[in-house]
């Protein structure tokens, strides 16, 4: 068996949650390497749908323009129910939100994170398998098989799973997987359809039984190409892979099936049941049938083994949640283990991962579940602005954990809460209004500091909140003045103090995920030390 070199991290698994992880920590300068047993990228258009939150990561990552570039918007939602056509639901969001929903199929969100992750001269080991790991206090001692045929003995301080509903690494853990499956199964199909649909609309069209249960579906997203769908409908008795689904090795029924391939007419048929008006099915791309199941670990992690993705939560695709869910837990991940890496991370702060991202998930199983046994997100009772924004994922918060300062009182964001974007940001040197999100791209900790009196001492303080990020101070609205040591914006619309309900001076530390770690009214350098106490190692600095 050989023996490699030590690297800081193994990530396996490189579909879109694994490959976030290693860009973000090859982005940091942690070294690492990261394997996939398939030896090619799969040409499938799995998941598709794209949060706003996402488009907000990727543009923190420096990758949001090649996701707009190949990409095409989803504007709403078309809902036909046994030939009856129901309200029609649009996707709007506030104006301040700097991105909307959108449709890239899987393969493409690969190529550009791909792409991107080989910016530091890494790229996916095809064809090796993680066969075996084991820990100790100092690192992780994994087992790979190579596509030579040969064995490879690996030695890395961390070990991050990202591999899926099957994850050899959350097997490894011994973790347990509660949940179920769904008796149902559906083809997925990628095909051309000849319809007159409006652009940018979901179709979601269902047949009730007469106790008004859904008894037969077909739900088509658009993909970028002309009039091209990604459909998924239930799957006829010729096609069941249900016995081989019970009869899986690990009992877990969720994902591409094998067995016999969908066709053209057996997409066909269900569109001459379902659809809203007479259509051809043509230029099939690809398909599959594909099961369901609903599975939560009890924890994302153990020691310096951590997992992500479908490797930690399986649940319906209803409103498009896991892949962004995914992508999330690998950007929540990374800074925390570079910060370990560094040996700046305090002692807590690798835990809260768990502590921070299984509440998501379980709050997303438990409601795409709901929403699948009812008849869509629309059955949600929160009212339509609250469910947006949901679904959008701009609600993930992260109150109450033990990194966040305490929540405290008002209005306005609040320690765990995600950081909100605004504009009409003005310096004496940019010539037009700039985003938040502008000055908040690529940088790690930042300290906001918000009022007419920019030289408070918790500006000194700030400083410590660098490693790529820094102090940025942020003035109301009026003439611009001289900056002092830190650079300075003029909130020239107010925006910035609409958003954040910023009134007196008030210091806002954005953590390197985009949320907020402490809001110190008055700011001072004791309340801010405190803070910092809690995310970096003792006598450090990011």
């Amino acid at each position: 068996m050989a023996h490699s070199n030590t690297t800081d991290v193994l990530v396996v698994g490189a579909g879109p949650i694994g490959l976030t992880a290693a860009a973000e920590l090859r982005r940091r300068g942690v070294s690492c390497r990261i394997v996939d047993r398939l030896p090619a990228r799969l040409p499938f258009a799995k998941a598709v749908g794209i949060q706003p939150r996402t488009l907000e990561i990727w543009d923190r990552m420096g990758i949001v323009r090649a996701a707009l570039d190949a990409a095409v918007p989803l504007r709403g939602q078309l809902t036909y129910v046994n030939g009856a056509e129901r309200p029609r639901i649009d996707l709007v969001l506030p104006p301040e939100v700097p991105y909307r929903f959108a449709a890239l199929p899987q393969y493409e969100t690969e190529r550009i994170l791909d792409e991107h992750l080989g910016r530091w001269g890494t790229t996916v080991e095809r064809g090796t398998e993680l066969v075996s790991f084991s820990q100790d206090a100092h690192g992780v001692t994994s087992r790979l098989h190579t596509p030579s045929g040969a064995e490879e003995e690996l030695r890395t301080r961390y070990l991050v799973g990202c591999d899926g509903a099957h994850s050899i690494v959350r097997k490894g853990l011994g973790l347990s997987f509660e949940g179920g499956a769904f008796p149902e199964e559906y083809m997925l199909a990628d095909v051309e359809a000849d319809w007159d649909l409006p652009y940018g609309y979901t179709l979601r069209a269902m047949h009730l039984d007469g106790a008004g249960a859904v008894d037969d579906v077909l739900v088509c997203i658009p993909l970028p190409g002309r009039n091209r769908y990604r459909m998924s409908m239930k799957v006829p008795p010729e096609l069941s892979t249900a016995a081989r689904a019970a009869a899986a090795a690990d009992g877990v029924a969720h994902g591409l099936q094998g067995g016999r391939t969908p066709q053209l007419a057996d997409i066909q048929t269900v569109l001459d049941r379902l659809s809203p008006a007479p259509t051809t099915a043509s230029n099939i791309r690809w398909s599959s049938v594909f099961r369901i199941s609903h599975r939560i670990v009890d924890s994302y992690g153990h020691g310096r083994v951590f997992i992500a993705g479908d490797a930690a939560h399986i649940h319906p695709p209803t409103g498009a949640q896991g892949m962004n869910t995914g992508i999330q837990d690998a950007w929540n991940l990374a800074w925390k283990l570079a910060l370990a890496v560094e040996g700046a991370a305090h002692p807590g702060l690798l835990p809260s991962y768990d502590a921070e991202r299984r509440p998501v998930g379980e709050e997303v199983v438990g409601r795409t579940v709901r929403h699948a046994s009812a008849q869509g997100v629309q059955s949600d009772p929160e009212d339509a602005d609250t469910l947006m924004l949901r679904e959008a994922q701009l609600l993930v918060g992260y109150r109450g954990s033990p990194v966040v300062d305490p929540p405290g009182q008002g209005p306005g964001p609040r320690p765990g809460d995600r950081a909100p974007d605004c504009t009409g940001l003005t310096s004496p040197i940019a010539a037009v209004p700039l985003r938040l999100g502008d000055l908040l791209r690529e940088r790690e900790h930042v300290l906001l500091l918000y009022g007419t009196g920019l030289d408070d001492p918790a500006g000194t303080a700030g400083e410590s909140a660098g490693g790529g990020g820094g102090p940025c101070g942020v003035s109301p609205a009026g003439p611009p003045a001289a900056p002092a040591a830190l650079p300075t914006y003029h909130d020239t619309a107010g925006e910035f103090a609409r958003m954040y309900a910023a009134e007196a001076p008030t210091a806002f530390l954005v953590r390197p995920d985009g949320h907020l770690g402490a809001r110190l009214s008055p700011p001072t350098s004791q309340q801010l030390a405190a803070h910092l106490a809690t995310v970096f190692a003792p006598d450090t600095g990011p």
